[in-house]
Parts: C-alpha cells; sequence; structure tokens
C-alpha cells in the first residue's frame, strides 16, 4: 500500500467516527429541520428587524407629550425666571433630540428598501437620488413598472423629465419580478418611512411653536428648530447666553459619519449653525466666514433672551437685518472698470517746456562739427575703414578736403566744458612761467642760480624765485581776470575801499 492509499483510509476512518457521535446526540435536530427553520427566519427579515424606534416606548411618549402641549395654548408666563424652569422646556429638548434620530431612522429604511428593491428595478437608486421620493417612487411603482406614464401621483413627486427618464430606463431594464412576500416586506418599509417623515414634520411645527416664546430673538435669527438644537446640546438658554460665538459655532458637529448609510460626508468644524437655512442659502464659499457671524449675533440674541427682554423679537429682527446687509455686501460684483476714451486727434501739439535752462542744455548735447563731419557719406567713392576689424566703420567726410589732414576744430563755447573757477585758478598757478621755459619740472628760469653776489658777504645762496613768485602772486590777485573784490583799509584815513 502506498502513503497515498494510507492517508486516504485514515480520512475515512475519521469521517466514520465524527458520524457517530453525531447521531449519538438525542438534543441535535435533524436536518430538515433545520432547513424549515432558515427558511422561516428569512420569511420574517423585515425592516421591523433593523429599524426600532417607530415601536419603541421613549418615541410614543415624546408624541404623547407634544399633542398634549400641542392641545394648551402658550402663554408669556409660563416661561418667566430661568427657561430651564418652565414644564416644556424638556419635553422640547426631548423633541428637538427625536428629529435627529428619526433622520438616522429615515437613511436606515431607505439602504433597506433600496437593497430589496434593486432587484426589480437596479436603475431607479441612480435616478432619484433624494431618499424620500425613492420611496414615494416605490411604493408607487410596486411590482409594474407600466405605471410610469400618465400618472398623476408620480406627476406629484417627481418632475416631467425625471418621469420621462423613468419610464424609458423601465422599460428596458433587467430585473425580476418580486414575490409578494417581497412587495410586502417593502410596502411595510416605504409606509413606515413616511409616517416617521410625517411625525418629524409634526414636532417641527410644535417646536417652532413654542421657541416663540421661549427665545424669540434666537429663533428669527436662525429659524426655530436649530434655535432648539442648539440649546438643547448647550444645556439651556441660560449656558447659551455664557458661551462664546466660536463654541457656539461647533455646536453640534458630528466626529464620524453613518457608513453605508449617509450619502453625504461631513465638514469638520460645522455644527447646527452652518447647516441652518440662513448660512446654506449662500455660496459654498462664503459659508464658513458667514457660519462665523452668525454666531457672533445668536450670543448676543441668546443673551437678551436670558434676560426675557424684547418679547416680540426687535432685536432678532435688528441682528437679522444686520446678517443680510453683510452676506449682500459680500455677494456684491466688483465694480466696472471705466475705460477712458482716447483723446481727439485733432488737438494740437503741447507747447513744451522752454527756457534759458534747456535751451543751454540743448546747446550742450548738440552735435558737433567733427561728428556732423563724420556721419556724412559720400556715395559712389570707396571708402578706407578706419580699423581693419571694424568693417564699415569709416570717417565720412573727415579729412576729405584741403591737404587730406584732420583740420584743427574750432571750439564751440556751447559744448565746451564748464570749469568752476577754483579750478581755473589752481591751473592758472600751474601755468605760470619765471623766465625763460626749461625742462625740469618746477618750470624754474633756465639761468637762474641760488648764488648770489652781495656787496657785504660776497658770495651768498639765496632763491632766485622768492622775488619773481612773490610778483606773480601780486599780479594775479590784484590784476587777473579770474581776481575778485577786495576790501583795502587805508593807513592814512582809515577808510575802506573797494578795488
Amino acid at each position: 500500500m502506498s502513503l497515498a492509499d494510507e492517508l486516504l483510509a485514515d480520512l475515512e476512518e475519521a469521517a466514520e467516527e465524527e458520524d457517530g457521535s453525531f447521531a449519538d446526540e438525542e438534543d441535535e435536530p435533524p436536518i430538515e429541520d433545520v432547513q424549515e427553520e432558515m427558511q422561516v427566519d428569512l420569511a420574517t427579515d423585515s425592516v421591523k428587524s433593523i429599524a426600532k424606534l417607530w415601536d419603541s416606548k421613549t418615541f410614543a411618549e415624546i408624541l404623547l407629550k407634544i399633542e398634549d402641549y400641542i392641545s394648551k395654548q402658550p402663554k408669556e408666563s409660563e416661561v418667566l425666571g430661568p427657561v430651564e424652569a418652565a414644564p416644556e422646556y424638556r419635553v422640547i429638548v426631548d423633541a428637538n433630540n427625536l428629529t435627529v434620530e428619526i433622520e438616522n431612522e429615515l437613511n436606515i429604511i431607505h439602504k433597506f428598501i433600496r437593497d430589496k428593491y434593486s432587484k426589480r428595478f437596479p436603475e431607479l437608486e441612480s435616478l432619484v437620488p433624494n431618499a424620500l421620493d425613492y420611496i414615494r417612487t416605490v411604493k408607487e411603482l410596486g411590482n409594474s413598472l407600466d405605471k410610469c406614464k400618465n400618472n398623476e401621483n408620480l406627476q406629484q413627486i417627481l418632475t416631467n423629465a425625471t418621469i420621462m427618464v423613468v419610464s424609458v430606463t423601465a422599460s428596458t431594464t433587467q430585473g425580476q419580478q418580486l414575490t409578494e412576500e417581497e412587495l410586502e416586506r417593502i410596502e411595510e418599509a416605504c409606509d413606515m418611512a413616511l409616517e416617521l417623515n410625517q411625525s418629524k414634520h409634526r414636532i417641527y411645527e410644535y417646536v417652532e411653536s413654542r421657541m416663540s416664546f421661549i427665545a424669540p430673538n434666537l429663533s428669527i435669527i436662525v429659524g426655530a428648530s436649530t434655535a432648539a438644537k442648539i440649546m438643547g446640546i448647550a444645556g439651556g438658554l441660560t449656558n447659551l447666553s455664557k458661551m462664546p460665538a466660536c463654541n457656539i459655532m461647533l455646536l453640534g458637529a458630528q466626529r464620524k459619519t453613518l457608513s453605508g448609510f449617509s450619502s453625504t460626508s461631513v465638514l469638520p468644524h460645522t455644527g447646527y449653525i452652518y447647516h441652518s437655512d440662513i448660512v446654506q442659502s449662500l455660496p459654498p464659499d462664503l459659508r464658513r466666514k458667514a457660519a462665523r457671524l452668525v454666531s457672533a449675533k445668536c450670543t448676543l440674541a441668546a443673551r437678551v433672551d436670558s434676560f426675557h427682554e424684547s418679547s416680540e423679537g426687535k432685536v432678532g429682527y435688528d441682528l437679522k437685518e444686520e446678517i443680510e446687509r453683510k452676506f449682500d455686501k459680500w455677494q456684491e460684483p466688483p465694480p466696472v472698470k471705466q475705460v477712458k476714451p482716447l483723446p481727439a486727434p485733432l488737438d494740437g501739439q503741447r507747447k513744451k517746456r522752454g527756457g534759458r535752462r534747456y535751451r543751454k542744455m540743448k546747446e550742450r548735447l548738440g552735435l558737433t562739427e567733427i561728428r556732423k563731419q563724420a556721419n556724412r557719406m559720400s556715395f559712389g567713392e570707396i571708402e578706407e575703414d578706419a580699423y581693419q576689424e571694424d568693417l564699415g566703420f569709416s570717417l565720412g567726410h573727415l579729412g576729405k578736403s584741403g591737404s587730406g589732414r584732420v583740420r584743427q576744430t574750432q571750439v564751440n563755447e556751447a559744448t565746451k566744458a564748464r570749469i568752476s573757477k577754483t579750478l581755473q585758478r589752481t591751473l592758472q598757478k600751474q601755468s605760470m612761467v619765471y623766465g625763460g621755459k626749461s625742462t625740469i619740472r618746477d618750470r624754474s628760469s633756465g639761468t637762474a642760480s641760488s648764488v648770489a653776489f652781495t656787496p657785504l658777504q660776497g658770495l651768498e645762496i639765496v632763491n632766485p624765485q622768492a622775488a619773481e613768485k612773490k610778483v606773480a602772486e601780486a599780479n594775479q590777485k590784484y590784476f587777473s581776470s579770474m581776481a575778485e573784490f577786495l576790501k583795502v583799509k587805508s593807513e592814512k584815513s582809515g577808510i575802506m575801499s573797494t578795488t
């Protein structure tokens, strides 16, 4: 016997032992009974197994209290003192929290109906995205999709264009017929969803009617439903009035979503005020800014309501008008840029600036005679280039007349460089010559000597330039063209004279 045959034999023995152990047990039901029980569980798979709010005791008690308070007329004397002491306050908070649970329950029922009805009409989910409209459409169509055409009830739920698309898609759908049990479970779920939605609207009406007496100014700004929600989370109107605006804006922020049930993602740092009607009416890029503004005004309104002042809502109306003015200012289009017309082309040329300074500047920057001659060219003549490396650069008419050499240009006083008087005096001192010209740097006379003959001592070393330099300096001081006015005091008369 091979190894594989031995392994198969061991497995057969183990299977026989397990069958014997199962047969010995007395409490184990037969296989046929187990299958029947599973079929029963599947048959009882209804919406009540997952949606339990409708049959809950809390839901029924809150609705009874609401009906009791609706039958009574509200009185302003009931809300004197702290709002939390009012007998109806806790009912309002519980009813407002119940609306949130109803919303979650509607999402669960919508998913249940969508999963069950996708067997008959799978394309309807993408054609009707709204949950309540989808539920009403499923209840109206049922198992026969031919009801789409000329159906008055369906026209009250969907638009004509959507009805046309649904009817065309229904004629080509690949869905299968539902059994009577499946159709009954779907209709039961639809009825429960519609009744829950009706109860939610009933709660909203009650809350709105009572919030106008408890917090009139706050209700005017954000609505009665939102005002009741933020009051319930804050722990009362008194606690709400003590909160800063930055915290009021975050009341009701959802930290996690219902995965699989919610079709929209929850934005971070956004609470009930962000989802209120007054904020949602703005474009998406302005909603966060608007939520901060509305939160600040809600803080002021809550403080007014906590002291039961302005019961008619005058402060609330004023704050809401201020909010709406700012909303309009934010949405104003930018001012139209004015296009200036071009000046008329028939206008005369404007006068340029004139004057002596402007004329002198033009004279200094004007072309010299050498530049004019260099710019002139003789056509038809071969010219020599001034530089071998720069082809085409010539001297023009310079040196073309006379001996062929460049004539010495006359100095133009207009283009002559300006020299200050101090520099002129310095240059004049350096150009002075004493005696004959010499090749030495000090410009002393060639026959000058430092040895002189005197009648007293004979030979004597003297400076021959001292006398000449003294005379030259005196002449330059009094008789030079650059000399200035001097004041000389006479020794005899003591009178100052100007030379």
